[in-house]
């Protein structure tokens, strides 16, 4: 898995021999279906593959030529490197060679080669004025210097020449980025006997093999990677530019379909809005108004939409916006995405551009923060846009990877821009679960504010409580993060915020429970009954009317003398002072120091009690190994350590 890999997609009107082309390069009928056999033409995408003169493969995306399978069309143009645009000779450039040229350069195909196709049809005169006539129809396209060939696929006129030259082209294309991480767009989905459920695509970026675990978005579902096929052979991995077919255990093949996503695990969220820089064609027929309907092609998916724009009343043939496209369904993509949009009726290609936040809030228009906030994720520079998607994304829990893969721009430059915020603390990582999480400082500050604000609630409306636990806390503060990496924060929130961490969870720090003002009494009274009842003790339903107190209030009291360490929690409802737990303690050493075992009858007779109050504590004890269960006696636990006791 190494080297340059190429993606040719042929482009063009149809009927102009593009698939005609194609087999005469590579011996592969990309028309596989039976109605393209029948009615001669292509309606689906088609795959073939041929060696260049270097030794390098190619691939080929052989997309249909008629307007009823525009859709189609988009569904392969995203994964080309080099578009070979294909012009019949005797008819030179029609409705669809304009559509599929306006489409690539929505899309950004950077190089290209044209194909003169039927060339032994017409005589040098009628090419010369084809050839003169797609001169003028690509100037100020990518295609305005791509070398021109007349070709035919029956008598083979042109095509060394036309494979040399794609040859040549290949040496000036930008490698895909094998080291972001892996997505690859569907654009294939099927049923192969003895091997289950298969998709094909091309690899966008990063790397795929044998046995990894992927994510379908946006469906949010995972499946293993059983096997992975390149041109026709089983291969264990495959990388950025390959023409893949992945083999998926643990997903069906009614649970995928084209325009979904396969991406590495975390990577990719999905969204129903996406902020984006629009352009409109100068030749469309009438200008794009806000929120108009349209139908949105990325990748290999097609979603409806409605285009709100941002800083612009209407936008007129040939001009540029900030927009928001709110989606009918939910896609998940990358910052730098490029995109096409067609009108809903009739479907014409209008316009297009890229993506800038593929998961923004809603926006408003004409707001000038959220203008200048789409500047910066346009012209920004590493460090500027990494530092405001942090502001506004912090609170989605990200990962350094999750962060970086938003951003989605190649290199080395995003993971210094990364060190830079670090160091010079615009940003906090903390590491859970063997994963790094990045947070702007803002964020942290304002999260350990509000930090102090709950405690403070808390020590207010319930002054008998030390310690607020960590997941009432992590619902209440943010209920994004896990557990594990809640606590992470917490320690690193506890160097500048003044609070404590305990055991039982989290206080303000120097906070102490004190039992002042009406709490005095009703403890002192509790704690002289429960001394003096010993073995007998008043229960929690019993205490309202011994203390004067709501039963909430009661239970708040108990529970602080338990945090305390004045009583011992027995179940939810029974409490016993600590000097009846050590006192009942006593007794059963006493008890085995001539005995083998103990009944709950011999223990109400020790503790001169009931079996009210003897089943609970002696279950307690069980439960903290100080005696065990034998049948229906208990023994003594000679190897128990009496500090595991909290009495």
């Amino acid at each position: 898995m190494s080297g340059k890999h190429l993606i040719i997609g042929t482009a063009g009107h149809i009927d102009h021999g593009k698939t005609t082309l194609v087999r005469a390069l590579t011996n592969i009928d990309t028309d596989r279906l039976k109605e393209e056999k029948e009615r001669g033409i292509t309606i689906e995408l088609g795959f073939a593959y041929f060696d260049l003169p270097s030794g390098r493969r190619a691939g080929i995306v052989d997309v249909p030529g008629h307007e009823k399978f525009i859709k189609n069309m988009l569904a392969g143009a995203g994964g080309m490197d080099l578009v070979m645009l294909v012009v019949a000779a005797d008819e030179g450039v029609m409705p669809q060679t304009v559509e599929h040229l306006h489409i690539l350069s929505l899309l950004k195909v950077k190089k290209g080669i044209i194909a003169v196709t039927k060339a032994d049809l017409v005589d040098e005169e009628w090419l010369e004025l084809v050839l003169m006539d797609i001169r003028e129809r690509v100037q100020d396209t990518f295609l305005e210097d791509a070398p021109v060939i007349p070709v035919s696929s029956v008598t083979r006129l042109g095509l060394d020449e036309l494979v040399a030259t794609m040859d040549d082209l290949m040496e000036d294309v930008s490698s895909r980025n094998v080291h972001l991480p892996f997505r690859l767009p569907i654009d294939r989905v099927f049923t192969m006997q003895g091997f289950g459920t298969v998709i094909t695509g091309t690899l966008t970026s990063g790397t795929v093999k044998v046995g990894d675990t992927v994510e379908i978005m946006p469906r949010q579902i995972t499946a293993r990677v059983r096997g992975v096929g390149v041109h026709g052979k089983q291969v264990q991995g495959a990388e950025a530019g390959q023409r893949t077919a992945l083999n998926l255990a643990g997903v069906s093949v009614d649970q995928l379909d084209r325009g979904d996503v396969l991406a590495a695990p975390g990577v990719l969220r999905p969204s129903l809005m996406l902020d984006v820089r629009l352009s409109l064609l100068k030749d469309v027929e009438r200008p794009l108004v806000n929120r108009e309907r349209v139908r949105f092609y990325s990748q290999t998916a097609e979603i409806l939409g409605r285009v709100v724009l941002l800083d612009a009343e209407i936008l007129l043939p040939g001009d540029s916006a900030f927009a928001q496209i709110r989606l009918e369904e939910p896609m998940a993509l990358w910052a730098g995405d490029r995109f096409v949009l067609r009108s809903y009726s009739p479907m014409v290609t209008i316009g297009g551009g890229s993506v800038l936040d593929p998961r923004p809030a809603k926006r408003k228009r004409f707001r000038e923060q959220g203008i200048d906030e789409l500047n910066v994720l346009e012209t920004g520079s590493a460090t500027a846009v990494l530092e405001q998607y942090l502001a506004k994304h912090s609170g989605d829990a990200m990962t350094d990877r999750e962060l970086l893969s938003l951003v989605a721009r190649p290199g080395p430059e995003l993971e210094e821009a990364l060190e830079t915020l670090l160091e010079s603390e615009y940003a906090v990582s903390v590491r859970a679960d063997d994963r790094v999480y990045v947070f702007h400082k803002a964020f942290m500050n304002g999260l350990g504010e509000k930090l102090q604000q709950q405690l403070t609630t808390y020590h207010r409306r319930f002054p008998l409580r030390g310690a607020m636990s960590r997941e009432e806390l992590r619902s209440r503060l943010f209920p994004k993060a896990n557990s594990r990496l809640f606590a992470a924060l917490l320690l690193e929130l506890q160097a500048e915020a003044p609070i404590d961490l305990t055991a039982r969870g989290v206080m303000a720090r120097g906070f102490t429970v004190q039992f002042a003002g009406k709490w005095q009494k009703p403890k002192e009274r509790l704690i002289t009954a429960m001394e003096q009842a010993l073995f007998t003790p008043p229960t929690l339903e019993e205490a309202p009317e011994l203390l004067s107190l709501p039963l909430e209030d009661c239970r708040e009291l108990f529970e602080a003398l338990t945090e305390e360490g004045s009583l011992i929690k027995v179940s939810e409802v029974q409490f016993f002072h600590r000097d009846a737990v050590r006192e009942a303690m006593s007794r059963i050493d006493s008890h085995f120091a001539t005995n083998t075992s103990l009944t709950l009858a011999e223990f109400r007779t020790l503790i001169d009690s009931s079996r009210k109050f003897a089943l609970p504590l002696l279950e307690f004890f069980d439960k903290h190994k100080f005696t065990l269960r034998s049948g229906e006696s208990r023994v003594l636990n000679s190897s128990f350590d009496r500090s595991n006791l909290p009495c």
